[in-house]
Order: C-alpha cells, then structure tokens, then sequence
C-alpha cells in the first residue's frame, strides 16, 4: 500500500482525466471530463443527423458489371454479340465480369453439332469445368426471348438453376430449349465465323483443331 504522503497521489488526485471519443454515423468528437466548473449551458447539445451507414456501404458497394454489346475474338475471326441485361441481369453480369477478367481468353470451342449450336466457356475444354463469378451455380432467368431464330446465346447447363460459365451460340431455331436454357444475347455480326466454325471436322463433337477465344470486348 502507497504512503498517505505519496506526492504522487496527491498529484493524481488533482488531476482531471479526460476521455476523447468519436460516435458511430457522427461527424464530430466527444470530450468527458469531471471538472465540476465546467458550466452545463457550455456544453454542446446539437446533434447531427447520423450517417446512413448502411447507405454509405451501398454506395460504396462495386456496382454490379454489365454491358448491351460484346465482341468475342477468335482464332476465326470476330463475333459481335448484342447483351440482353434486362431479359437476363445475372447471366449477363456473369458473362460481362468473366470476359473482363480474361476468364474466357486462351478457352476452346469444345463442343461443336452441325445444324444446332457451338459451345464454349470451359476453362478446362472438356465440358466439365467452369463457374460462375460467384463461385456456385445461379438461377435460370427465363424472359420472352425464345430460340426462334439462330445466333441466340444462351447459358449451358446441367439442368435447371445450374447455370456456371459454359454458353452456346445456336446456327438454327431451336424451340425445345425454351424455358430450359437462359437466353442472355444474340450475335449481330460474324456469322461466317460461327459457321466456319459450325462446319469444323470434329470428333466425337469436339473440333480436331483447337478453335479458341483469344479474348472478348464489353462495348
């Protein structure tokens, strides 16, 4: 125990501790002190609206990628595709996010059947691979859009809500794919490329010569 005469508890004694703090959504400080001169009708007493701070985190959320227009550069020669983000929003953030992150470069066609579509998408060529930008499978998102004309792109999948990062372009109508398969766009330009490579020799559906994506262009 301290001596009574400890000059410096006597010190302590007469000291006035102050605490500085800050309040969550507040944009001032606070002081508390124990100095009993301090006047009550000095004190500040106004309060600012608090920050929105769930707003704030909104706003500073990474506003979801989308795109209307994207070209896909092949070792054929270049598809122009028109993006449909209203009929399909998920489907085409997937397909926007993935091709700006190069997801997609340097991947194959490996999938190729004459009079109905070519496939692609697959980081590992085989038809297997893939996923989405949210690392699991996401909902169908069926629209009004039908497969009643070729050049529509759509997601692949393994059944309903499984949709990862494979999708095709079809070379002729297609109606039994209605409802099973997200329509999210639909190829304006280059058609040749899509039946040059439509018509490819292939085995077993797979192309004998690698046809890649070199890269894809959101406009």
């Amino acid at each position: 125990m301290a001596a009574s005469n400890n000059p410096l508890l006597q010190e302590s004694e007469l000291r006035d501790p102050i605490l500085f703090a800050t309040g969550v959504g507040k944009v001032r400080f606070y002081m508390f002190t124990n100095d009993e001169e301090v006047s009550k009708s000095e004190r500040d007493v106004q309060n600012e609206k608090p920050t929105n701070t769930n707003g704030k985190k909104l706003a500073e959320a990474k506003a979801a990628e989308t795109g209307t227009a994207a070209v896909i550069h092949t070792t054929y020669g270049d598809i122009h595709i028109r993006l449909f983000p209203d009929a399909a929003p998920k489907a085409v953030e997937n397909f926007v996010t993935h091709s700006k992150q190069g997801y997609y470069n340097n991947t194959i066609f490996h999938r190729v059947i004459r009079k109905f579509m070519i496939q692609c998408g697959d980081p590992l060529g085989d038809g297997t691979g893939g996923e989405s930008i949210w690392g699991k499978e996401f909902a169908d998102e069926f629209s009004s859009l039908r497969h009643d004309k070729p050049y529509t792109v759509s997601m692949a999948n393994a059944g309903p809500n499984s949709n990862g990062s494979q999708f095709f372009i079809t070379t002729e109508k297609t109606p039994w794919l209605d409802n099973k398969h997200t329509i999210f766009g639909r190829a304006i330009q280059g058609l040749d490329v899509i039946h040059k490579i439509e018509n490819t020799r292939v085995y077993k559906e797979k192309p004998e010569e690698d046809i890649k994506i070199l890269n894809i262009d959101i406009i």
